[in-house]
């Protein structure tokens, strides 16, 4: 197999982490026989600071070339404390959702075995604990018109709006998923006050017929943010719109007990993104000690989604796992243990990767 990756490694962490993704990348292509190759281009602060863009052209031109966007994180404190910025590193990761088509954000919620205490959850609540969450991401709340302030400004507005062939298209992503999991879905919206959520439960009662083999249920947002916290091993595949999704996985992410941990992929009508959800953490830039197993098994996602190769992404998780367990981690999982640099880490997983006999 013979695939190109756009690399946008974006602000702060970024491009440590990323680096450490290309070694695992190119030590599983050295593995399994693959050819690849990678064109780096531009996003967020330091696009703004380069071209005044956060997403040029010329970015969407290289991630519409690829066969998979691999991204490392975006935003600067240079943005964040200046209210007054017209421009703004955010802006682009809204751009490149909507111009990618990134409607679909899939995120992975699951604790590696030995990691249960590093949950604020007690551990018996979280041990087996294996969903995925899958978020709409190009319409609703955050990008409906009209939007904006009263020329007084004293009244704000935003406008939810969702599309029949919007719901349905993220439903079926969610039922397909549900199949080649443990066959269970959970339809979230609030059907009950909403208009918007009661067309979603309308379009997914219609299409559940279908899929006979999917045990679905349909869960209002309040309820369901209780039971994530209550019983996370309630769920397999959880569906939901956009700022429900945004706030939901946010809360998710506590389960597994570390963001480094977390990776996530957005599934576009072009192509697809694949990236860690810890951010930029500005604070550690350059620093070589930021965590890079997220975006390690991001990649993992990249071949189980992007390129249909799901052998090679259990063997990145395998590699994952087996760092955790050999205690050759950075300093936000080492406990009374040496913390690793992010590079060690990385030359650690792509070394296990690279040997050639059967585990």
């Amino acid at each position: 197999m013979n695939f190109k990756l756009a690399v946008l490694a974006g602000d702060g962490i970024g491009p440590e982490i990323m680096a450490q993704a290309l070694k695992v990348v190119q030590a599983v292509c050295t593995r399994f026989g693959h050819e690849f190759s990678c064109e780096e281009a531009l996003v967020g602060a330091c696009a703004i600071d380069a071209v005044g863009d956060p997403y040029p052209k010329e970015t969407h031109h290289t991630c519409l070339n690829a066969d998979a966007v691999l991204f490392g994180a975006l935003g600067s404190p240079k943005y964040d404390n200046n209210p007054n910025a017209k421009v703004r590193p955010e802006q682009g990761l809204l751009k490149m959702r909507k111009s990618l088509g990134l409607y679909a954000n899939l995120r992975p919620v699951s604790v590696f075995e030995g990691m249960e205490h590093h949950s604020p959850l007690k551990e018996e609540r979280v041990r087996g604990a294996d969903f995925m969450c899958v978020r709409e991401l190009t319409s609703g709340l955050y990008f409906g018109k009209p939007q904006g302030r009263s020329e007084d400004g004293n009244t704000a507005y935003d406008t939810c709006i969702y599309t029949r062939e919007e719901i349905e298209r993220i439903l079926k992503l969610a039922f397909e998923l549900a199949q080649s999991r443990r066959k269970k879905l959970t339809v979230v919206d609030k059907a009950n006050v909403l208009a918007t959520s009661r067309l979603w439960r309308q379009v997914a009662l219609e299409m559940e017929p279908r899929y006979a083999d999917v045990e679905t249920e349909y869960m209002f947002v309040d309820n369901a943010a209780m039971k994530l916290i209550q019983n996370p091993t309630h769920f397999d595949v959880l569906v939901t719109e956009n700022l429900f999704g945004d706030i939901l996985t946010d809360e998710a992410s506590v389960v597994s007990g570390s963001l480094g941990l977390l990776p996530s992929a957005s599934i576009g009508v072009h192509t697809s993104l694949f990236e860690p959800i810890h951010g930029s953490y500005p604070q550690a830039a350059g620093k070589n000690i930021a965590n890079p197993l997220a975006m390690i098994l991001s990649t993992a996602m990249l071949f189980e989604y992007a390129l249909d190769a799901p052998e090679e992404g259990r063997c990145i998780r395998d590699a994952v796992q087996a760092s955790l367990e050999a205690k050759v981690v950075t300093e936000d999982l080492a406990e009374g243990t040496p913390a690793y640099s992010t590079s060690d880490v990385g030359d650690w997983v792509a070394r296990w990767i690279a040997k050639k006999e059967e585990r």
